[in-house]
This record gives structure tokens, sequence and C-alpha cells, in this order.
């Protein structure tokens, strides 16, 4: 029987020391994978450049760093976007995104809602909370703590913005000198609520501000844009969507479905978001959203994020190919609705990270646009649509 106990003891310890390996290293190896930058030689910036991107108002609608094992308060060996990059890039909001599900074989065309969630295996992996295994709520509220805690760790270069008058306190502080990043929390998809509305008050709360309604599949509140069907909002997202319009947040369609879209346009008076997307007519793909939608979003005062990936540019994702893709948002919606949405750290490679954003001011201006142009598209449209969607305000509804 000796021998056997030793073959129990012997299974058991290397069962330990495999999820010792899998805890440690596994969770590094994957986001580094699936969050590439290419090598590549510094991007030229002219002085002129230079000068500008110094003067601009810096704003990002979207990208996900929160989802991986790193301390976003020291500068990464990996990965697109941490604190001082930011910093680096002349970045001075940026929005964090909680990602809480994820479909096995996600892809742009169709995904189950039923498929495997990568996202659970992820949350054990990375050691997450016992509570967030099971709860896709749960999820989005640790992501959320997790970023009040790199504030808090970061020694005043991380703000989290939850109200307007943090928003100017960060404007204020940017404007005396101090290197402050003001960071906007945001969930992707709101299955996180969990079939209950009462739950949209937990991650409000939470310091959430920007509520994407689906992701890669359809949830309760309706169909996705990669989904099965193309279907609308439900009653129940319809419901949902009727209760974000009085909060002081912003509905924001980037995964949704067209009617999905078009349904939240008919139920929200003020602007709604496309976070992080592409243009149509520059790059035919089902990701992007026809123009004819993008247009009516921004007839609507609406802003569309740029993303930096080559899925939704369909092909060059250096600076001066996310500039010809900004200068076809413009063509196609005007300068007042075209912003950036990188979808760093999104599971998605880049030729770049955020602290290279003054290349990107360079190759505008090499594009031709306007330094008023640039202005807007950095940063400006962002601070603009904020304003009026009552994102982050001083009005009836917003938390003092």
């Amino acid at each position: 029987m000796k021998w056997l106990k030793r073959g129990i003891y012997t299974i058991l310890g290397l069962a330990v020391l495999g999820l010792i390996g899998f805890w440690t290293f596994v969770p590094g190896i994957v986001g580094k994978q699936s969050n590439a930058v290419a090598e590549h030689a510094p991007y030229p910036v002219s002085d002129a450049a230079q000068e500008l991107h110094s003067r601009l108002v810096v704003g990002d609608l979207h990208a996900d760093p929160l989802l991986w094992k790193r301390d976003l308060t020291k500068r990464g060996t990996w990965g697109q976007v941490d604190v001082p990059r930011l910093i680096e890039g002349g970045v001075a909001l940026q929005v964090f995104t909680a990602v809480t599900k994820s479909p096995a074989g996600q892809n742009y065309e169709e995904n189950s809602s039923d498929a495997f969630d990568n996202i659970t295996l992820l949350a054990f992996g990375q050691l997450w909370p016992v509570r967030t295994w099971g709860s896709i709520y749960e999820r989005a509220i640790y992501q959320a703590e997790k970023l009040h805690g790199f504030e808090a760790r970061s020694e005043g270069r991380l703000k989290v913005v939850r109200t307007r008058a943090d928003l100017d306190a960060v404007l204020a502080a940017r404007a005396g000198g101090t290197e402050v990043v003001g960071g906007i929390l945001g969930v992707e998809g709101l299955h996180p609520l969990e079939g209950d509305i009462s739950n949209l008050k937990g991650l409000f709360d939470a310091g959430h501000r920007v509520f994407g309604l689906q992701h890669f599949f359809d949830n309760a509140l309706g169909g996705s844009l990669h989904g099965q069907g193309d279907h609308g909002l439900t009653d129940f997202g319809k419901e949902v969507v009727a209760e974000l319009a009085k909060m002081p947040v912003v509905v924001d369609v980037a995964h949704s479905s067209a009617q999905s879209a078009r349904d939240a346009l008919a139920i929200v008076d003020g602007p709604i978001l496309v976070s992080h997307s592409g243009i149509h007519s520059y790059c035919e793909v089902k990701r992007n959203f026809p123009d004819d939608l993008m247009r009516e979003i921004a007839a609507k005062g609406g802003i569309i994020g740029m993303g930096y990936w080559a899925d939704v540019t369909c092909g060059d994702i250096t600076p001066d190919g996310i500039a010809d893709m900004i200068v076809a948002g413009i063509k196609a919606v005007g300068e007042d609705h075209i912003s950036l949405g990188s979808d760093f750290d999104g599971s998605v490679a880049t030729a770049f990270d955020t602290s290279e954003l003054p290349a990107l001011t360079d190759a505008l201006l090499r594009k031709g646009l306007s330094e008023t142009q640039i202005a807007k598209v950095m940063g400006g449209n962002m601070l603009r649509w904020m304003d009026i969607a009552c994102a982050i305000c001083a009005g009836k509804h917003c938390a003092k």
C-alpha cells in the first residue's frame, strides 16, 4: 500500500506544481501573444507635430487592459497601454472597459451565446477572486475595483473620472503641468446585468459610465453584430436602454447589431457612441457599420472611435494607415464625429502602442488635416460629446 500512497502523493504534487506553473506563466504568455505590438523603427514625429501634440487634449474611447494580469501603474514589457505609456503619449483621458464574457472560437461573423466562455478560464488562470469565476456581474465589479486600486497606487498619475468635477480636476491639473491621466470605466456588453435591471445601480456605483449593449454574442438585451440573426433589442433591452437614457452614462453600440443600434437611437434622445470601429466605405467588412447608419448616429451628436487593428482598417495599421482611415471617416460623417478608439489590449495586434501617439498627430498633419481638425479627432470631439451626452456632467442626474 505504501507504493499506492506514494503514487497518489506524487500525482497530487504534480497537479499542484502544474497549477502553480499555469497560474505563474500562462496568463502572461496568453496576454503577450494576444496583444502584440509589431517590431518597428521609430515613427517620424516632426518638431511641429510634437509641439502641436503637446497642446492637445488626447482621448481614447476604448481599451481593455483591465482584463489582463498587469500592474498598470508600471511601464509594461508587453501589451499596449498602461499609465506610464499613456503619460508618454500625452493622453489625457482613457476609457478602460471591462470584458466579462467571450465565446470560444470568437469571430466577426457568428457566435453562439452558449459557446464555452473564455473569460471564465482567464479569471481562474489569473486568480481573480472566486466570486468572479461564476458571475459575469462580479467580473465587471472586480475590474472596476482594479482600476480604483491602480489609482490608489499611481502616486497621483491616474484619476478615475466619475463626475464632471473629476473631469475638470484632471484637465486643470494637466493645464498646470501635472502628469495625470483621467480613467473612465466602461462595460463591454450588458450581460453583467444577468437579466436583472437593478444591477445597473451596482455597475454605476462601481464607477462604470460607458455602457456597451452587446459584445460578440446575442444577450438578454438583444442582437449582437456577431450573433445569430441580426436581431434588434428585446423588450428587456429597450427597458434597459430607456433607463440608461435617464442616467449620466453613455450607450455604446460598437458590437451591437445594426438593428439594435437603430433601436437604441430611437430610444435615446442624446448622442450614442460607437467606441471602437472603422469606416465601411474605407474597409468593407461586417465589423464596420454601413456609412448610412454611422451618419444616423452622427446626426444625433454621436461619435465614432477609430480602431487601430487590421480587421477594421483592412490592412495598414501604422500611424499613416490609421490617419488614412481617419481622413475617410471625416469624409463619411464629418470632422465633429470622429475620435480615437484604439481597442488597445483587446486581443488585437497593433503597430504602435499608446506611448507613440505623437506619430499619429504627425501623420494627420502630413495627410493635410488642419490643426483644428486634428484637435477635434485626437480628443476635442470626445470632450464635446461628453458634455452633450451628460456622461460626466453637472446635470440633474449626475453625482455631485
